[in-house]
């Protein structure tokens, strides 16, 4: 008797640490707890603070059963390798930008921005309406990740330089911190790129190990105190136009999951990416007038300058296109929406946004 009662409870122990020791799986309103890691740190509020939005959103809209915990970059992965920490099962799911991954495939730009591309309104009707999101998804699928998008900073300041800019000849050897496809463009013009993380540029910039930095817009450059070392800010920053962030999840976690909880998930991924413009939008403009005070000079690049990054970038998406499938099949569809969408805008956004801007009633 004793011996069954001990084998008894043993069996029971061991099934109750077999489900806490085990991935959490939802089956019948079963909590589901993942892990996400981001590519931001937290003083990035605003894109960091879209990681949390959604583990919050997902909590609320679950009734507290789909739990998702938010780290920041460099908590379990560094920034630049959430993705492969989603591939790989590291992380179930993961909040990044996927023009990092350019080194990968070139393809990931879609995902993000391209150089001269579409603003962040454009990028959304091509994801959600265009066709897009499809196309990606296919794409993601060859590692194993369903993408959503999850937020968009605008289109994005030129950033600080030491010396000014005052023609496209002032570019020439000039060594400057700019990721992506918009780091090919600047190189295809002279420029000596680096990428390097956001912690590390005010220390390159003071030590004189590069001469320009690009970071983001107003409140988030405002805190890296750049305007102390390099005065001259530019814009536009033609290389990112619109860059939409991006969540990943594992599609076999994904797969695990029960409708309700992927709604909400998709719910609060949808509220994310509505909320990171709203409040960019928000902050910037007073950020903005705060570094000017602070001694920050405003100035747009040269036209010679915007001309020659223009023609670079599509000469660099027409030789991507020759030579990779996954980049060639997205780019063809992205370039017919591109061409549409720049139609509409400059008949309606654009006469009336420039109207206004030029004759302003204060």
């Amino acid at each position: 008797m004793e011996r069954r009662a001990f084998l008894k409870q043993a069996s029971a122990a061991g099934l109750a640490g077999a489900t806490l020791a085990a991935p959490a799986v939802a089956a019948d309103g079963a909590v589901v707890r993942w892990r996400l890691a981001s590519s931001f740190p937290r003083s990035l509020d605003t894109i960091y603070g879209a990681g949390e939005q959604l583990c919050k959103r997902v909590g609320e809209l679950s009734g507290g059963r789909f739990q998702i915990r938010c780290y920041p970059g460099g908590d379990i992965v560094p920034g630049t390798q959430v993705l492969d920490a989603v591939q790989n099962g590291t992380v179930e799911c993961g909040h990044s930008c996927s023009h990092y991954y350019v080194g990968k495939n070139t393809a990931f730009s879609f995902d993000a921005t391209l150089p001269f591309g579409l603003t962040s309104r454009q990028q959304n009707a091509w994801l959600y309406y265009g066709g897009g999101l499809p196309l990606l998804r296919e794409f993601f699928a060859k590692y194993g990740i369903i993408n959503f998008p999850g937020g968009n900073t605008g289109a994005q300041m030129g950033g600080w330089f030491r010396k000014e800019v005052k023609s496209l000849a002032d570019l020439k050897g000039l060594r400057m911190r700019i990721p992506g496809l918009g780091g090919e463009v600047m190189s295809r013009l002279g420029v000596v790129t680096h990428n390097l993380p956001g912690g590390d540029i005010y220390s390159a910039l003071e030590k004189g190990q590069i001469d320009a930095s690009e970071w983001v817009g107003p409140y988030d450059d405002e805190k890296l105190g750049l305007y102390r070392i390099a005065r001259h800010y530019y814009y536009p920053g033609f290389w990112e136009p619109g860059p939409t962030m991006s969540f990943y999840v594992a599609k076999k976690e994904w797969d695990k999951l029960p409708p309700e909880y992927k709604a909400a998930f998709e719910v609060a991924c949808a509220e994310a990416n509505l909320h990171m413009q709203a409040e960019y939008d928000a902050k910037n403009p007073a950020a903005l007038v705060r570094l000017l005070e602070k001694g920050a000079t405003l100035h747009p690049f040269p036209p010679d300058v915007m001309k020659a990054a223009q023609k670079a970038a599509f000469s660099l998406y027409e030789e991507e296109a020759g030579k990779n499938a996954d980049f060639r099949k997205i780019y063809g569809e992205w370039k017919k929406f591109r061409t549409l969408q720049h139609s509409w805008s400059n008949l309606a956004e654009n006469k009336l946004e420039n109207f206004m801007y030029a004759n302003r009633i204060r």
